[in-house]
């Protein structure tokens, strides 16, 4: 038994549940995070969509910053991409990227995030002209910055849009490559009705011969199938979304056993009508279940809320999320990372129990 499993059964012979609800929350905010779901497209704000639209000389169909949060109305994925790519029009220098990334950082900071591995969408921004060398380097520039200021990793997935072709995925991965080191794996994302993971089965290949991990969205509008497919077709190293696994029991119990990380977003959930309200979000019981599940923001700006939002509104809708469950979605994410070192993992390990640990002794103490 390594160091952190012990760390973690030891965190069990106190009383997590006894931890007051205002602590708990304080304990949410304050906990250091790992982010790995968020497309850094998701987080631009409407502030920074007229910024940099008067920057670029680009024409929007809103008036207003209110009249654009006002069409945040979405009933489903799809009425949600609409203006998520609408959006990310004013897009098109590499400043810009670098822009859109550094306003994310700062604020993911602000939350306690001291990894994150985002999504970006290359096809959103070729296919208007954008060069791909702007995006990439725009976007690695503010993880350096990140780094440097914030003291936050940071690492870029590419991501693949499913309504469009494998053809045009395989095309982008090629057109990445002379930046390969400023990307640690590849993704699919978009709408995912009527487009499983079989249809990307070359380009996820082509993409594990590179040495790049995978991953992909799947069973979130999506069938408990799509996650099969992701598994099977694409062998992808965490599911996005999988909140659809629990309608599969024999699903639910590989994706245990394989221990395979799900990067849930709730506010994402309850925007898209994938879940009537937070309080019947099904996040405590992925926990109980025993699967690798974590909290994440997906598309904040348009989701309303980043990290810390997801954390809190979802525990303040459910009480039955208790401590023991933020103890457990906090390592998660954490455990679920690619590209953070041993040494820091363990650090960020310890960090958790620590505050859990200190409130829960304080409480026995007081008793």
């Amino acid at each position: 038994m390594d160091n952190s499993t012990q760390q973690a059964r030891d965190t069990g012979a106190l009383n997590f549940d006894a931890i007051p609800r205002p602590v708990l929350l304080d304990l949410l905010r304050r906990a250091p995070k790992a982010e790995l779901h968020l497309h850094i497209e998701g987080t631009l704000e409407p502030e920074l969509i007229f910024k940099l639209a008067q920057r670029n000389g680009v024409k929007l169909s809103y008036p207003s910053v209110e009249a654009l949060r006002a069409a945040y109305a979405f009933t489903d994925l799809q009425s949600f991409l609409d203006v998520y790519y609408a959006g990310a029009g004013v897009l098109l220098t590499e400043e810009d990227f670098f822009d859109l990334a550094w306003a994310y950082f700062e604020r993911a900071a602000a939350d306690g995030v001291v990894h994150a591995e985002i999504f970006f969408d290359p096809q959103t921004h070729t296919s208007r002209g954008v060069p791909m060398w702007a995006v990439i380097l725009g976007l690695h520039r503010a993880c350096q910055r990140a780094q440097a200021e914030l003291g936050l990793s940071a690492r870029l997935i590419l991501c693949f849009l499913r309504h469009l072709s494998e053809k045009d995925a395989l095309a982008t991965l090629e057109a990445a490559l002379p930046w390969r080191e400023h990307f640690i794996g590849v993704g699919l994302d978009s709408a995912e009705q009527d487009n499983p993971p079989e249809r990307f089965a070359r380009v996820f290949a082509r993409a594990r011969e590179l040495g790049l991990h995978v991953v992909a969205h799947a069973g979130e509008e999506g069938p408990p199938a799509y996650i099969y497919g992701a598994l099977d077709a694409l062998q992808a190293e965490r599911i996005d979304h999988g909140v659809r696994c629990l309608e599969d029991p024999a699903l639910v119990q590989r994706l245990v056993d394989q221990r395979m990380p799900l990067t849930v977003c709730p506010l994402s959930n309850l925007k898209l009508c994938v879940v009537p309200s937070l309080a019947e979000h099904p996040l405590r019981r992925m926990v109980d279940l025993g699967l690798c599940a974590m909290v994440n923001s997906d598309d904040p700006a348009y989701f309303g809320g980043y990290l810390n939002d997801n954390f809190l509104r979802c525990f303040e809708a459910d009480p039955s999320l208790g401590a023991r469950h933020a103890h457990a979605l906090l390592r998660n994410s954490f455990e679920a990372c690619f590209d953070l070192d041993e040494a820091s993992r363990q650090q960020r390990y310890r960090q958790i129990d620590a505050l859990f640990l200190g409130a829960a002794a304080g409480l026995a103490r007081a008793g």
